[in-house]
């Protein structure tokens, strides 16, 4: 299997500890209560258009898209509004959210229009994925309508399809291509003409052979490329992703639409066929729930709002005292607090580490290695720029471009010192940002 030269500057391999990469997923029990936020997309969130007491069919809308950078939110089953109320939400603080008490019917609306997507126009297709509230599901959760309608100034020639999933035990990605390749061909085709674009690939890490035979055949005839790439982290970053199946690089403080592409998640693509296909909101999702703290790791298809807890118990249970879990990957993923914390549509796994997995020695002094330099993807001096943060000399930290710092992780994790260069870089972009909005 021949790779795809050339690879981007920088990353790293960690160990794959892919647990679940031969578990065909299952779907997951209905909670008790399903917690559905309505902060769970960039952009503005969603006002709530429900009161407790109220009874919604599954699909139902509980809150509106407040604003073009917004998208609606929907209820993940049928059932009584039992609160709308801040609970706790996975970036660390109570925000609001609508609760449901599940009436065990699972009944959808009656107001769901299937359609032929040959027979909508553009503005109608971008329409039916912004009332379904896709958003990028690979993490970022920017609302998908927003990406799929580029200034005129900016024209779309290549739709770059993300199946690379190179985050540790992360594996709903390579399951949905193995087991539902059609819905994300369906999700191909429709993007494909809204940006009216020829060129389309999918990059997937040749540590998928099975996807890659698989989808390589069924996409022939459809002029649609299937590369397989060396396996390397962060390859799922849009900037890397576009300069190693396109040769172009992203400027500094760009977009790929500068470059002349979008990229799409493989489970952005498939609630893409959702929405337009069968009219039916982005309300569930595949999710890895894994760790080596956990009974069974299983990949499961879960309901938008179904709590932390839930999951794990579905998974048979902790096998130890869990020394932290994670919404998402062990690189860029989010420490929870909280159990019952919901998942959210950009949920893509659940990570539950033992305190033995967990880099615990105190921060050393930095001996200059450089490894931070050379591990970064974006050509950085994170060790400089984390220095800034701690001097508050913020204005330095923007000149060294710490804007463009993509959070990967990489200099972290290859840091023999044990800094948290990240985390002193992501605080720098944070007061950077702040201070442009006074």
């Amino acid at each position: 299997m021949a790779l795809f030269p050339p690879t981007f500057p920088g990353g790293l391999h960690p160990p794959e500890r892919k647990l679940t990469a031969r578990q065909p997923s299952e779907p997951c029990p209905l909670p008790e209560q399903l917690i559905v936020p309505l902060a769970q997309h960039i952009g503005a969130p969603a006002l709530p258009c429900v009161a407790v007491g109220q009874h919604v069919g599954k699909g139902a809308v509980l809150g509106q898209a407040k604003g073009f950078v917004s998208v609606p939110v929907h209820a993940p089953t049928s059932g009584e509004v039992v609160a709308v109320e801040p609970r706790p939400h996975p970036q660390g603080r109570a925000l609001p959210a609508v609760v449901i008490r599940p009436d065990g019917a699972d009944a959808w609306v009656e107001t769901l229009t299937p359609a032929d997507p040959a027979t909508l126009e553009t503005e109608d297709l971008v329409e039916r994925i912004r009332a379904a509230g896709v958003v990028g599901m690979g993490g970022a959760t920017f609302p998908t309508h927003v990406k799929l309608t580029p200034p005129a100034d900016k024209p779309i020639h290549t739709l770059l399809v993300n199946g690379v999933e190179c985050e540790p035990y992360l594996t709903a990605d390579h399951r949905l291509m193995l087991e539902e390749p059609e819905r994300l061909l369906a999700g191909i085709a429709i993007v494909r003409r809204i940006l009216g674009v020829e060129r389309v690939v999918i990059g997937i890490e040749a540590n998928k052979p099975d996807a890659i035979a698989l989808l390589t055949g069924r996409c022939a005839g459809l002029d649609i490329a299937v590369t397989a790439l060396a396996v390397k982290y962060p390859q799922g970053s849009e900037k890397q992703l576009i300069h190693v199946l396109t040769g172009r690089q992203v400027p500094s403080g760009g977009l790929p639409m500068d470059v002349g592409v979008v990229v799409q998640n493989v489970a952005t693509l498939a609630a893409v066929a959702d929405a337009v296909i069968d009219g039916t909101p982005l309300i569930e999702r595949l999710c890895t729930v894994t760790g080596p703290a956990l009974r069974t790791p299983k990949n499961l298809r879960i309901r938008v709002g179904t709590p932390l807890k839930h999951l794990i118990e579905v998974c048979g249970g902790l096998s130890e005292a869990p020394g932290m879990i994670v919404l998402g990957g062990p690189m860029m993923g989010q420490a929870q607090l909280s159990l019952e914390v919901p998942a959210l549509r950009g949920t893509s796994g659940v990570l539950v580490l033992r305190p033995t997995d967990l880099a615990l020695a105190p921060e050393g002094p930095c001996i200059r290695c450089a490894r931070c330099v050379q591990a970064c993807p974006i050509r950085l001096a994170p060790t400089t720029i984390a220095a800034c943060a701690r001097l508050e000399r913020f204005a330095e930290a923007e000149q060294r471009r710490a804007l463009d710092c993509i959070e990967c992780g990489s200099c972290s994790y290859t840091c023999p010192a044990g800094l948290p260069l990240v985390q002193a870089i992501r605080h720098a972009k944070a007061t950077i940002l702040a201070r442009r909005r006074r």
